[in-house]
């Protein structure tokens, strides 16, 4: 035959070959994914069951809504150190190699062989001979097998990248919350600096008393033992505020060596911020969508599992690197392998990639319920911390109120030391429960943003 109607055939052979391939079908779009992930009693709501004073667009851009420069610092140094981050950016190069890998199945090998023989003579004359060829081999995908193994690498890889994003922004939410967890903390050292120094002020009084007959050595043992109390405090609240900090330096990258400094108090909480509605979050975090990319990932490995058990064809085609090109079309030839028993592993292989992609929807449809459980309990914390702290506030100024009288009428003998060292500890025991409260709101702010999605980062506006 012709060496151009041998070309022409393995063409047309080819072409038909491609033409009748099947075409891969598509995963469920995302309403259908949460329709099957979910139970069938369960119905997402149109709106919050929480109370939410503005149900507007989620912004993004939340941390610079605090308005703390430190902390945006912070976050900026996290982001670039922090070894966690780094570990997941190695996980993203990994899944891009191996999506890479999965799609290099599509396209044609190509191999390389020589070889050098000695094939004798004298010293006059060279007896070696180089011998090289090339060979290529190309599965047609008529049934989309190939196909369907490259788009479940493609959509593990788009999980992973969602998953490095909502690293970044979890590390981002970690970062602001320790950050505010170690201002607290030192205000709690700080007050449990002025609880010693004022047990010291009662104790000097007591004793001054205790010298011209006034009182007994019964108030003055009181005192003494409520400053030794004081001060077992102050030890703690000290180690408290170097382990938070060691906590948010491992964090930055940094050596824990408790060298940073928190600020010198909290930062009002920001305004109410628009929480939008319960679908918005399907979309807007991207631990979702990497579940949902791995819905999408176990659809296509579960139709690869069922292609395995159909023909595969084959085009493979050699030649001598020195050989025309009549020599490599005469050489091309195609192959069939058709499965016709394998002691049940094809079938095996079905029922474990169905298996897989049930696991994945039902995981999807947990993880959706966790996200619709976190924006719930944020925005539920959001007024009930607001109205401990109104509280809060109001006892520390009744018991500071009290405090004043009570000490009025010790210097008088109308109540006894004992009642005055009482009204001292409520006091300073309804500051402390004030500052951690004041903590609280912000970290629950916190919460509630990671929670519905929105970005630390301002998005950028196209041009």
């Amino acid at each position: 035959m012709h060496i151009e109607t041998r070309f022409l055939y393995a063409i047309l052979a080819i072409g038909a070959l491609m033409l009748t391939g099947c075409a891969v079908k598509k995963p469920p779009e995302t309403s259908v994914v949460v329709a099957e992930a979910l139970p069938e009693t369960t119905e997402v709501p149109d709106d919050w069951s929480a109370e939410a004073e503005d149900t507007g667009e989620v912004d993004d851009g939340w941390l610079s809504s605090f308005g703390d420069p430190q902390l945006q610092a912070l976050a900026e140094e996290a982001l670039a150190n922090n070894l966690n981050l780094r570990i997941g950016a190695a996980q993203v190069d990994r899944a891009a190699g191996l999506a890479r890998a999965a799609g290099a199945a599509l396209k044609p090998a190509v191999g390389f062989a020589g070889d050098i023989s000695d094939t004798g003579g004298d010293a006059l004359a060279s007896g070696t001979s180089y011998n090289a060829s090339l060979a290529v081999s190309w599965e047609v995908d008529v049934w989309g097998r190939v196909r369907s193994q490259a788009r479940a690498g493609e959509e593990a890889f788009q999980a992973t990248v969602a998953d490095f994003e909502y690293a970044r922004q979890s590390l981002v939410a970690t970062t602001a919350k320790t950050w505010f967890l170690a201002t607290e903390v030192r205000l709690q050292r700080d007050l449990a600096q002025e609880a010693v120094e004022t047990f010291k002020g009662v104790l000097e009084v007591v004793e001054a008393k205790e010298e011209i007959g006034k009182v007994t050595m019964q108030d003055v043992s009181l005192a003494r033992a409520d400053v030794a109390s004081a001060e077992e405090a102050l030890r703690q609240a000290q180690s408290a505020y170097e382990q938070t900090l060691r906590s948010l330096e491992v964090l930055l990258g940094r050596y824990p060596g408790a060298d940073l400094e928190a600020a010198n108090d909290l930062i009002p909480v920001p305004p109410p911020v628009p929480v939008g509605i319960p679908s918005d979050i399907i979309a807007r975090r991207p631990d979702l969508r990497a579940s949902e990319r791995r819905v999408a990932a176990a659809f296509y490995q579960e139709q690869e599992a069922r292609l395995a058990r159909l023909p595969r064809f084959n085009l493979t085609a050699a030649g001598g690197i020195n050989s025309g090109l009549d020599d490599a079309i005469g050489n091309l030839a195609a192959g069939i392998v058709a499965p016709i028993f394998s002691g049940g592993a094809l079938a095996a292989q079905v029922d474990i990639a169905t298996a897989d992609q049930a696991a994945a929807m039902a995981a999807y449809g947990l993880n959706l319920l966790s996200a619709f459980q976190e924006v719930e309990n944020a925005l539920a914390n959001e007024r009930l911390f607001e109205e401990r702290q109104q509280f809060l506030e109001e006892v520390v100024t009744e018991n500071e109120k009290a405090l004043e009288l009570a000490q009025l009428r010790y210097e008088v003998g109308q109540i006894d030391l004992l009642s005055v060292l009482q009204m001292q500890a409520r006091v300073l025991g309804a500051k402390a429960s004030l500052i951690r409260v004041r903590d609280e709101r912000l970290a629950q702010r916190v919460n509630l943003h990671l929670a519905l999605g929105g970005s630390f980062e301002v998005a950028e506006e196209e041009g």
